[in-house]
């Protein structure tokens, strides 16, 4: 076996290029006997035939199962220390009219934060009493139409919005559920631009401010207060983050009892999952677990009411039930010079989509994991770089992989993990469209948001010659 010296420490070399690694896929993804990748039973082969590629392909039943899951560990262990628990889906991982149906189904609750989130819950059917708005700058017309549809929580994000939703609620003579976003100053251990809590950021109020923002809000009579909220950041495997929130957030919710209820405390969300085999993630269970001990413990230290409790997982339930598959248009191999040492090659692998479908590798230097799809081979495993169409050197899908040496133009590759901030951050740079979104269950398979075509992009170009020769 020869390493190629370019591959990161993390990476190990594998016995077998073509093994699916365990916490990468969804539950309903797996090799047929011919080699070639399934999703809940349909061939990616018969998914590129029908589809094309670039392709987003959602197993249903692993997002369904992994919402109940998350919801049945939050009520078992909230109902453990005699509370209960709300689980929010947070819809910016990924939203669609369908996905919101299923969480919907599973009793979840729905975090939007714009007004565009808004309108694909409500399109949806999902029940207004049943959402939860964010966001930093929430405009006055979009806090208008959440009060006036019966949005079941806003949160509160500066003191500027007290007045604003308040305003909004007496006017459309409705007494508003309201969170207050506390930027609790715990640092997270994740990448910089995932960390949402720390001093220097846009969002949320300073735990200095609070009690004054809390008495703000308690003075208007069209608001409800309902309690704290703090998001700390995304893509964490730890829990120790967690817990000081949760910590830093009762203490003040004790000192904030003495002027009036606070029923609730959401601690936000940001679960990590595994993108490679080097990442393992926490259990759903286990997180559930791990947060009420947390804040059972302290609200004794405390001695005060334990309240009930939100979370708002989006990537833990969406993330790993989606791969993305793409067609390989040019093989490349690369001498790259190393310190000293001689020359090595690094294979570029260019498919058909690139960051217009997955900006994280260039946004965050977020890694993926990548598998011939369409066949198997027995070839030897050789380094990667899987790369985008897109005109900038950034455009890389896949820092560094294995694949199969043979690996050629035509085949069929699968990136795994892509159901979170990836087609929901998707543009049209270099005007590619938007790959269409399949959702497979019990090998069926259906578009659940159908892609952009060149006619759907020059449709909005109001400089095109209408009809009637008229501009």
């Amino acid at each position: 076996m020869t390493v190629n010296p370019l591959a990161p420490s993390w990476l190990a070399h594998p016995v077998d290029a073509n093994a699916l690694a365990p916490g990468l896929w969804s539950h309903g993804t797996a090799r047929s006997a011919s080699g070639e990748i399934e999703v809940a039973g349909v061939a990616v082969s018969d998914l590129a035939a029908r589809f094309g590629t670039p392709l987003f392909v959602v197993d249903e039943a692993d997002v369904r199962s992994r919402a109940v899951l998350v919801r049945e560990s939050l009520d078992r262990e909230f109902a453990r220390i005699g509370s209960a628990a709300k689980v929010y889906y947070a819809g910016k991982a990924f939203l669609s009219t369908e996905v919101a149906r299923w969480v919907s189904d599973a009793g979840l609750y729905i975090d939007v934060c714009s007004g565009g989130e808004l309108a694909v819950a409500l399109a949806a059917g999902v029940d207004p009493a049943r959402l939860g708005f964010h966001g930093n700058n929430k405009s006055v017309a979009e806090i208008d139409r959440a009060v006036a549809c019966g949005v079941g929580v806003i949160v509160i994000d500066s003191d500027i919005e007290i007045e604003r939703v308040a305003d909004a609620a007496a006017r459309h003579s409705r007494v508003q559920p309201v969170r207050v976003r506390l930027n609790s100053g715990v640092h997270a251990h994740t990448h910089e631009y995932l960390a949402t809590a720390r001093e220097d950021q846009k969002f949320g109020i300073a735990l200095a401010d609070a009690a004054g923002a809390v008495a703000a809000i308690r003075s208007h009579s069209s608001l409800d207060f309902l309690g704290l909220h703090s998001h700390i950041g995304s893509q964490i495997f730890e829990s120790d983050g967690f817990a000081e929130a949760a910590r830093r957030l009762l203490a003040l919710q004790a000192s904030l009892l003495e002027g009036g209820p606070v029923p609730e405390l959401n601690l936000g969300g940001g679960f990590g999952i595994a993108y490679t085999s080097a990442e393992t993630a926490l259990p759903l269970d286990e997180i559930a677990a791990t947060f009420a001990d947390i804040v059972a413990g302290e609200c004794a230290r405390l001695g005060i009411p334990v309240p009930l409790v939100a979370i708002e997982p989006g990537r833990a339930i969406v993330g790993p039930s989606t791969l993305t598959l793409y067609e390989v248009g040019t093989v490349k191999d690369v001498l790259v010079s190393g310190d000293g040492t001689a020359p090595v090659i690094r294979r570029y692998v260019s498919v058909d989509g690139g960051m217009s479908d997955n900006i994280r590798p260039a946004l965050y230097t977020a890694d993926y994991s990548v598998r011939l799809a369409g066949r198997s081979s027995t070839a030897d495993p050789a380094l990667v770089r899987i790369a985008g169409k897109h005109c900038e050197s950034g455009d890389i899908v896949v820092r560094d992989d294995y694949l199969p040496g043979d690996v050629r133009p035509g085949d069929l590759v699968a990136v795994p993990a892509t159901g979170a901030y990836c087609w929901s951050m998707a543009s049209n740079y270099n005007y590619l469209g938007r790959p269409p979104v399949v959702a497979v269950r019990d090998g069926e398979a259906r578009v659940i948001v159908r892609g952009e075509t060149e006619a759907d992009l020059l449709s909005r170009d109001a400089g095109i010659l209408a009809t009637n020769g008229a501009r």
